[in-house]
């Protein structure tokens, strides 16, 4: 057997390490940190099968390829559990997990959240459970849907990929479009978008947030209205799994609903509590690469003097820069911090007094502290809504320095 490899990212190389494993005489070429044009220009006539990672496009009237995701939809033997958002869907993932570890379940959690799910294809039984975290481009050419989706807020993001906004929404609607009236939906309401996929395949449908009894929203321990959303599409999630209602399930499993909840206590980067020092509560949101995040990030502390940084390279070419400047407009942020590309263009188009402009992230959480120390009830908020790749690796790197710069303090 012969495999082009497309790609060779963390899916790549543990697709490499499977296929070796699995087959005899096989034989693996890679090519990578190629144009999608040249992509399209490779002979792939000696090869048995095109494997297609998450970050290359699909490559038109090729029949041969395939992509890591649907091998797995492929040939995985139990129920996968899907969760797609422009932002959101690593939280509600997680929460997913914690609902169903508190089961006692089987479950992996696996996707765009960090672990290949090639990697735990061989530990999987009929018994077991997959979360899957799905991104629009491990969505953009699959044939099957989940048992189970989950389809969140869904805003304008990757348009540096997608070639527009119809593209990006058709990737994530390939979630639920296979589905069948033995499947699960559920879906974010209030988004327009959200509610467009929903109409898609033939899945049971159940819309959310709706309500739910306080003593379970007061288990979570997350900041912010979108995170009881996020809890609230994880309960709706598990209910599915168990195929009753999610009245059902809060009523007959309500305390293990409470203990699975208040076990997850966030990811990495994204609205992170880091400490509190001075009176001053920091938090990392690194994963915030647009407007939409960055606003929900702001809107958790209504109550907060706010002390913003944000700026990077910005995935919409400077178009979304007004509608960050007027997310910044609340009388509670009392200051903004302004780093790279996109921080220097909103210097650059606003005269706004709050702004000071860093060349550094040293500087500009050096700057920050100072700022925040002289008010009360205040908070630290680096949340950049932009791409790190400016000054930084990627978004792990960006806040990895920023929660050691906060934690050296």
């Amino acid at each position: 057997m012969k495999i082009a490899l497309l790609g060779y990212g963390k899916e790549g190389k543990s697709a490499e390490q499977y296929f070796k494993s699995h087959f005899k005489n096989i034989k693996i070429d890679i090519f990578e940190n190629l144009t999608p044009g040249e992509f399209q220009q490779i002979n792939y006539s000696p090869y048995d099968i095109i494997l297609r990672s998450p970050s290359i496009p699909p490559i038109p009237n090729q029949p041969k390829l395939t992509s890591l995701t649907r091998y797995f939809f492929d040939h995985c033997p139990c129920p996968i559990i899907g969760v797609t958002a422009t932002k959101g869907k690593g939280t509600t993932c997680s929460f997913i997990k914690s609902l169903l570890d508190a089961h006692g379940e089987d479950a992996y959690l696996v996707g765009n959240i960090g672990t290949p799910a090639i990697e735990i294809l061989d530990q999987l039984t009929p018994n077991s459970v997959v979360v899957y975290e799905m991104s629009s481009f491990q969505l953009w050419d699959l044939t099957k849907s989940p048992h189970i989706a989950v389809v969140g807020i869904i805003e304008p993001d990757h348009l540096n990929v997608h070639k527009d906004f119809n593209e990006y929404t058709s990737a994530k609607a390939n979630i639920a479009r296979w589905q069948t009236e033995n499947d699960y939906l559920i879906y974010y309401s209030n988004n327009p978008d959200s509610k467009r996929i929903a109409r898609e395949g033939n899945a049971i449908k159940i819309p959310y947030p709706f309500e739910v009894p306080k003593d379970i929203l007061d288990s979570i321990t997350l900041p912010g209205q979108h995170n009881q959303d996020n809890a609230i599409a994880a309960i709706s999630a598990v209910a599915s799994y168990k195929n009753i209602s999610p009245n059902e399930y809060l009523s007959e499993y309500s305390s293990t609903v409470k203990a699975g909840l208040a076990s997850f206590h966030g990811l990495p980067h994204r609205l992170e509590f880091l400490r509190e020092l001075n009176n001053v509560k920091y938090y990392d949101d690194n994963f915030s690469t647009n407007i939409g995040s960055t606003r929900v990030a702001i809107n958790a502390f209504p109550k907060n003097n706010l002390v913003v940084i944000i700026g990077g390279r910005d995935k919409t070419d400077n178009a979304d820069l007004p509608e960050i400047y007027e997310a910044l407009a609340g009388k509670n942020i009392k200051n903004i911090i302004l780093i790279g590309e996109s921080g220097h263009e909103l210097a650059t188009r606003y005269q706004d007094p709050r702004f000071v402009v860093s060349e550094s992230l040293e500087e500009a959480v050096s700057t920050a502290k100072k700022h925040a120390e002289q008010y009360t009830d205040s908070i630290v908020l680096m949340s950049p809504s932009a791409a790190s790749f400016d000054m930084f690796k990627n978004v792990y790197d960006r806040g990895g320095q920023y929660k050691k710069m906060v934690m050296n303090f």
